[in-house]
């Protein structure tokens, strides 16, 4: 069965593209179970949802089904989506997988976070039953290769991040981080690492508004910040200057009329906006307001790409260390494919050996003389292996004895046995 990575990311897709096949973790047991049960040939997957990709790992037969389903699935526009598709099959998704969990196909290159979602999307799909043999080796391997590439090279030094972009953003409105009151939206890792580079900046305010509100207070009380419910919210707003969001909520948080208010309350002192989230926790139509500078994902690319070129050797490490895994993969495959004639010629040989078993068995019960008997075994159980591949190779045409020669020690162990 043809194995698939599919889907749509930060390369092939824009924000408002992507976050139509977004799914939050707790919907992805479900979705994955139906997918298999769906009839359009997914014997196994796992699907990988984060703020920059949405992508599907099958073994399946027919690639553009399954993409089908999941854009009817998430209520998609499937003729606007496929253009920004990608399918990777075989060796060169593998390669995608290895890729992804390393970083090296991230947005923030070298970024770790990667490996935590590549991690929880392993998991998850173990949970919905939905791995085989095949995507489960292709990302246990993935998350090996990823340990290996962050562990020899250096791939993960200087990385610029997310949350250090969107400081940067920040000061370049407002000035120092000290002269700024900052307010966050969420209470995830990603909400988790803004706090902790704002905070390095000692801001006026820190808040953090989240729907559970027991972890917002668990996160503010590392930071001396404030917690407070989502739904104070449209109070707070007005009183913060940078406002960085990143929730899994499927409708916005953040709406045009939400902060037209707000700015009429601070007199139209600008804002900065700052959305992580796929999909957007802040309104699109919010970037329009005069007052309002709002940057989504995919705005921070440019800041996150410093760095990049300082760490060309480390990616062609990397690039190496992953050629050579997808080679031991290739390998795996190969041998896989060799099961079923390795398991047929076993019971081949078990079949034989049973039959002569009995027959010696019988002749000892007779009174047989052991040494006898046991010859006879032998010599039978020679004649009896030896027949077919001995007929074959008296039998085979010429172009084919060339080869028979060459493997054929290998073949039946004549090196090993001759030293």
């Amino acid at each position: 069965m043809p194995f698939f990575a599919i889907g749509l990311n930060h390369h092939s897709a824009p924000v408002p593209v992507r976050e139509q096949l977004a799914v939050a973790p707790s919907e992805l047991p479900e979705l994955l179970r139906a997918l298999v049960a769906a009839g359009i040939g997914v014997h196994e997957a796992a699907l990988l949802s984060t703020c920059n990709r949405t992508e599907c790992y099958v073994a399946a037969s027919d690639p553009h089904a399954v993409f089908a389903w999941l854009c009817a699935h998430r209520h998609a526009d499937l003729a606007q989506v496929t253009p920004h598709l990608f399918i990777h099959r075989d060796s060169e998704g593998v390669r995608h997988l290895f890729r992804v969990a390393s970083g090296l196909d991230s947005m923030v290159l070298g970024e770790t976070q990667i490996v935590g979602q590549f991690k929880e999307a392993l998991r998850l799909a173990k949970a919905a039953g939905t791995l085989g043999k095949h995507v489960q080796t292709v990302m246990q391997m993935a998350l090996s290769v990823a340990k290996e590439v962050r562990s020899q090279t250096a791939i993960g030094a200087n990385v610029v991040s997310m949350a250090a972009a969107a400081v940067r953003l920040s000061q370049r409105v407002f000035g120092p981080v000290a002269e700024q009151r900052v307010l966050f939206v969420g209470a995830g890792e990603m909400i988790e690492t803004c706090v902790a580079h704002f905070a390095a900046g000692q801001p006026q305010r820190i808040a953090i508004v989240n729907r559970t509100v027991a972890r917002a207070e668990q996160l503010a009380a590392r930071f001396a910040a404030e917690a407070h419910p989502l739904d104070r919210l449209p109070e707070l707003l007005p009183e913060f200057d940078t406002v960085v969001a990143s929730t899994a909520s499927p409708l916005p948080l953040i709406g045009l009329g939400m902060v037209e208010r707000a700015l009429k309350q601070r007199r139209h002192r600008p804002f900065v906006m700052v959305d992580l989230a796929v999909p957007r926790d802040i309104e699109p139509e919010v970037g329009a307001l005069q007052d309002v500078f709002l940057y989504a994902v995919d705005d921070l690319a440019q800041i996150v790409q410093e760095g990049r070129e300082s760490r060309a050797q480390a990616v062609r490490d990397a690039e190496a260390i992953i050629d050579a895994r997808l080679a031991e993969f290739a390998q795996w495959v190969s041998a896989q494919e060799m099961v079923p004639l390795i398991r047929q010629l076993r019971t081949h040989a078990e079949t034989i050996a049973t039959a002569e078993r009995e027959r010696a068995l019988a002749k000892l019960r007779a009174g047989g003389d052991p040494e006898a008997v046991i010859a006879a075994l032998t010599h039978a159980l020679t004649n009896k292996w030896l027949h077919a591949p001995t007929t074959f190779f008296r039998q085979a045409p010429p172009e084919a004895r060339q080869a028979l020669s060459r493997w054929a020690p290998q073949l039946f162990g004549w090196e090993k046995t001759q030293r």
